[in-house]
């Protein structure tokens, strides 16, 4: 069994049947993952449990990085 070539691949410029049916599933189905994912993230996004810090950090001195043992 080779690799089949352009010259015949039928539905090498415009998908049919079951491979059509198939790219739509996958592009519906992520559609509907990330309605589902931003919809959970609205609702379970906490944002009252936030920790606010007034410090700035510029640069972490490389020299003062501690030692892993």
């Amino acid at each position: 069994m080779s690799e089949p070539t352009l010259n015949n691949i039928s539905d090498y410029n415009t998908l049919e049947g079951e491979k059509k049916r198939v790219v739509w599933a996958v592009i519906i189905a992520g559609i509907i993952l990330g309605v589902i994912y931003v919809t959970a993230m609205k609702i379970y996004n906490n944002s009252e449990d936030d920790i606010v810090t007034n410090d700035i950090i510029t640069k972490v001195p490389s020299s003062k990085c501690i030692p892993v043992r």
